[in-house]
């Protein structure tokens, strides 16, 4: 492999190259290292057929030897001439060298996939560049949020204030763009780790809450709305095992299970006409499916369970104003619970009633 130098003058910049970010403070390190010890390694070009060369690679050397003024630079100099090997040469080489952004390399990957002079598919970038097939669709899908998320994604994994991983952004990729970047903004500003991240991306992909819920639930912190899912998944996992059926209790001398069941369906019968033109308590002659049974018993016990509307006194609203420090967040967890958990109910009684509706017409 031969070195020439070249003279600096003669060399341009490729400015369609994958890495387009430099930072000022490891440009000024590199040019205190040219100084003193000279360029280590040299920069690759190729020939652009007037006499001047366009760098393949090595454009943060490039430019701190201009800066330097220095009036040659050590090249090699490649015959390459098709885009789609030069451009993959750059990725590649960019791959190896700090500083490349998760950003850049997402942009360099869409631009190879989607731009007509390339063409290429992720599974031959995949075996070009030596990377799993995954690592490169996740990269593309740094591209879905906005320009005010991507200027905060870095490399690595470590969490930092108003800073994001690639880690902590992948579980919000899916989700509608209105919930997507403002949730991403507050995982940054509030440095949430990635296991947090998850349940809040699971709390905002439930379709059981309501998208007014939602909207409400992105005022919140990153802490609250971890608060927020673990009261919810609590009313969940309550509300299951309620719904759970319950082995029945047998007492001695009891009746036989035929002829209780058979009395508990006339209650239910009688309590909540429910057969189409039922004017009143069924006959217990008038056999009943099982499932309007279960949906009878349903209604009895959340009507019983449920009490009667009245206005919070004023002396309770008023109250809302001396909550002590640090009580606030959990009371409006458990008032966004109740409201969710109510929306759900209404929703789903409001199905029984046009269902029934349709069956008496």
């Amino acid at each position: 492999m031969d070195i020439v130098e070249i003279r600096t003058s003669l060399i341009d910049e490729d400015t369609d190259q994958p890495r387009y970010q430099f930072d000022e403070e490891a440009l000024q390190e590199l040019m205190n290292s040219i100084e003193e010890l000279g360029l280590l390694s040299p920069i690759k070009v190729r020939n652009t057929g007037d006499g001047r060369y366009k760098i393949i690679y090595g454009n943060r050397r490039y430019k701190a030897c201009k800066t330097l003024g220095r009036p040659t630079i050590p090249c090699i100099v490649s015959d390459v001439t098709d885009e789609l090997e030069i451009y993959l040469e750059q990725i590649a080489e960019n791959l190896t060298r700090q500083g490349f952004s998760p950003i850049e390399e997402a942009e360099a990957f869409h631009k190879l996939l989607h731009e007509s002079k390339f063409n290429s598919s992720v599974k031959y970038l995949s075996g070009k560049l030596g990377k799993p097939e995954s690592y490169i669709k996740n990269k593309c899908e740094l591209l879905k949020f906005g320009p005010a998320v991507k200027k905060l994604i870095v490399g690595g994994t470590e969490i930092r204030k108003d800073l994001l991983t690639e880690d902590q952004l992948l579980p919000l990729k899916d989700l509608p763009m209105e919930y997507r970047d403002p949730l991403a903004l507050i995982m940054a500003r509030d440095e949430m780790p990635v296991s947090d991240v998850k349940k809040i991306a699971r709390l905002f992909k439930d379709k059981d809450i309501s998208d007014g819920i939602k909207s409400k639930l992105l005022y919140k912190t990153g802490p609250s709305l971890i608060e927020t899912w673990s009261s919810y998944e609590l009313t969940k996992a309550e509300r299951a095992k309620a719904s759970e059926p319950k082995p029945a209790k047998k007492t001695k001398g009891a009746e036989p299970e035929s002829t209780t069941a058979a009395a508990a369906d006339g209650e239910a019968q009688s309590a909540v006409p429910f057969a189409a033109g039922a004017q009143g308590a069924a006959p217990a002659s008038d056999a009943v499916a099982p499932a309007g049974l279960a949906i009878q018993d349903k209604l009895q016990r959340l009507l019983a369970a449920l009490p009667a509307q009245s206005s919070l006194p004023v002396e309770d609203l008023q109250s809302l104003a001396r909550f002590p420090a640090g009580e606030a967040d959990p009371f409006l967890n458990g008032v966004d619970a109740l409201i969710a958990n109510l929306e759900r109910h209404l929703a789903e009684w409001k199905t029984v009633r046009d269902r029934a509706k349709s069956l008496t017409v």
